[in-house]
């Protein structure tokens, strides 16, 4: 029997996760790893954390088989955007600076204003937003020259994985094309953007297809985590092309929405386009030569982790979202704005922050669950609708659904009701690591490509379907979409306080 490993650094945790050639899950291990907030809008974490963790990771799966040498080929992903300078030596200069921190504003009006709006979105098929990669760099230069000085390569958090285990430098097209600094149509760096934004190319490191063999697992590593020395690593992908991946969502018509800590809407692209106004993310799939359209909600579940924590304390998540199942549609007026950490699709804006609104004397707790459930399905029926203006929108035939919070058929139902489309729910909940453990398929031989991997090994179970209460959603989320307009300038307010 011949395995495939998928390592996935996620912001909470280093994951190994093993399949077989039938794509069945043999071992799964993930071990936390901390993040740091030292200032407001500040997120932070130490490289050195993900390589320990997925050291015990890795550890902990093949203790699980009985040949780790039969190990084929290494996928990898992990969370995008984060920035992680090295010097000559290798050596990390400073904690890596995540996707979900927001100190960067200032650098994205730098971006924009050097670039230019319309030029910036041909380009990269974004627009500059406080998560992508190329702000923290120039936030790097103004405000720890010390550090900039000595940098002398730059990579994403899975690449750093990659470079521990194989010594190469080296990044995926769907990692890359969310830095800000890929030509995304093109499939490489934009000599433009990095140019005019005084970036040394030399700091890049070549890009790779998501199938592709970029290194071999050295003998260092081999020891270090008891994987065998030569085993070949794979390009791989951003965590939401590998998720795509996994969940088969790697041709036109499959719709992938996943909430997990941030929440999104996926679509793959048959040929290259971008929202001309830059609400949707236009990215490189891990697919060869194939893009998608991305909206993101930067706190999806993680909203509902937030408010189970913090007025549930000790509530199992399962028992606390059923109880919901006995409010109406719309929880009789209260509405809430996921907007915990900011939000980025449609409304790309650090300074949103969330909001229960209509609260009276007569709602309780269940209400309240209810709010956050319909909230969150709210903030991604946002991205929904840009797809389906979009050319990928005519080709939408089905929405697979996966990550934590679509456990729960509660959230479910809500989903398939605000949205008016029928949800497919993926079997296997491994997210991306799954991906990435097709893509290592493919570059290993044992599929000879990425939609044959995602047929032959990707499970579906239930389909929901819209029922009852779909028509009765669209007032409350007529009044959802009002209420960021008005409380905009309130959010500016309260970021001067």
């Amino acid at each position: 029997m011949r395995y495939l490993l998928g390592l996935d650094v996620s912001t909470t945790g280093s994951k190994a996760l093993l399949i077989d050639e039938r794509g069945a899950v043999c071992a799964s291990h993930t071990t936390p790893h901390p993040s740091h907030q030292p200032r407001p809008l500040w997120s932070e974490q130490d490289p050195a954390d993900w390589w320990s963790g997925i050291v015990q990771s890795i550890r902990a799966a093949l203790a699980e088989i009985d040949d780790p040498g039969a190990i084929q080929a290494i996928g990898l992903t992990g969370q995008m955007h984060g920035l992680v300078c090295l010097d000559a030596e290798g050596n990390v200069l400073r904690p890596a600076i995540l996707w979900n921190d927001q100190r960067t504003q200032a650098e994205c009006d730098e971006i924009t204003e050097t670039i230019g709006a319309r030029r910036l979105i041909e380009l990269t098929g974004n627009r500059a937003l406080t998560g992508f990669t190329a702000p923290k760099i120039l936030w790097v230069r103004k405000h720890e020259p010390d550090v900039y000085a000595k940098i002398a390569h730059i990579l994403l958090p899975k690449d750093f994985i990659r470079f521990k285990l194989t010594g190469e430098y080296a990044t995926d097209l769907a990692g890359a094309a969310g830095t800000l600094l890929l030509n995304v149509a093109r499939r490489e760096w934009s000599s433009e953007v990095v140019d005019a934004l005084g970036i040394p190319a030399e700091w890049l490191p070549p890009v790779h297809e998501g199938p592709q063999v970029t290194g071999v697992v050295s003998a260092a590593a081999a020891e270090e985590t008891g994987l065998r020395a030569g085993t070949p690593v794979v390009g791989g992908g951003g965590d939401q092309a590998a998720q795509a991946t996994g969940v088969g969502a790697v041709e036109p018509g499959i719709v992938a929405l996943t909430v997990g800590t941030s929440g999104v809407v996926f679509a793959p692209l048959a040929s290259y386009a971008y929202e001309p106004d830059g609400r949707l993310h236009a990215f490189c799939h891990a697919v060869p030569g194939h893009w998608h359209f991305m909206g993101v909600m930067l706190s999806a579940a993680g909203s509902l982790q937030w408010y189970r924590d913090t007025l549930c304390p000790g509530e199992e998540f399962g028992p606390l979202t059923e109880e919901a199942a006995d409010v109406p549609p719309g929880a009789e007026g209260l509405t809430f704005l996921p907007y915990l950490t900011g939000e980025r699709t449609p409304h790309p804006d650090p300074l949103a922050r969330g909001a229960f609104v209509g609260l009276t004397s007569r709602h309780t707790r269940k209400h309240m669950t209810r709010a956050v459930l319909e909230g969150v399905a709210f903030g991604l029926r946002d991205s929904f609708e840009l797809i389906k203006q979009s050319d990928a929108g005519r080709y939408v035939r089905e929405i697979r659904v996966s990550g934590g919070g679509a456990r729960s058929a509660v959230w479910r139902q809500i989903f398939a009701d605000v949205f008016g489309v029928p949800l497919v729910v993926v079997k296997a909940l491994e997210g991306a690591a799954y991906g990435a453990a097709l893509l290592a398929g493919v570059g290993g031989g044992v599929w000879p490509d990425v939609p044959t991997a995602a047929r032959q090994t990707v499970e579906l179970g239930e389909r929901v379907e819209p029922g009852a209460n779909a028509g009765a959603y669209e007032a409350a989320y007529q009044l959802y979409r009002d209420l960021y307009p008005l409380l905009k300038p309130v959010f500016e307010r309260q970021a001067e306080i």
